[in-house]
């Protein structure tokens, strides 16, 4: 009797680990699925761009090195900028940006721009190759 409640104890740890798709848990799709508006200057029309990164497809038109760019990114460049903390007031340009969507997963929505030090930073973690917009 002991042996048939070992066995069942068993049978059920390995049941828990698995799971149907379509059921709860990560779905199909990818982890990264981002929308990214790029506003070039203070008078242009915001350019629109999709991103997915495993696999790796959208409209972006560098995608690979965009999903590249993320992963050395990290997700704290999702993060705004603390309200206390202190940036160099150098202007970087009128360039605007929004990301929206899903990073690894987990929901993103942040703006970049390059106003001052920090935000260049944040802007420069990402670079030419998820905004896709050369700066001088």
């Amino acid at each position: 009797m002991r042996e048939v409640t070992v066995v069942c104890g068993l049978l059920l740890l390995a049941a828990c680990g698995q799971q149907e798709s379509g059921g709860q848990g990560r779905s199909d799709g990818p982890a990264t699925t981002l929308t990214i508006e790029v506003v070039a200057d203070e008078d242009a029309e915001p350019t629109t761009m999709t991103l997915t990164c495993d696999p790796v497809g959208g409209d972006h038109p560098r995608a690979r090195a965009a999903c590249d760019a993320l992963a050395t990114a990290g997700p704290d460049v999702f993060e705004p900028v603390p309200v206390d903390q202190a940036c160099t007031m150098i202007y970087g340009g009128p360039q605007q940006a929004t990301i929206v969507g899903t990073l690894d997963g987990e929901d993103v929505d942040a703006s970049f721009s390059r106003e001052n030090g920090c935000e260049m930073a944040r802007w420069d973690a990402l670079g030419t190759e998820v905004f896709d917009l050369p700066l001088q």
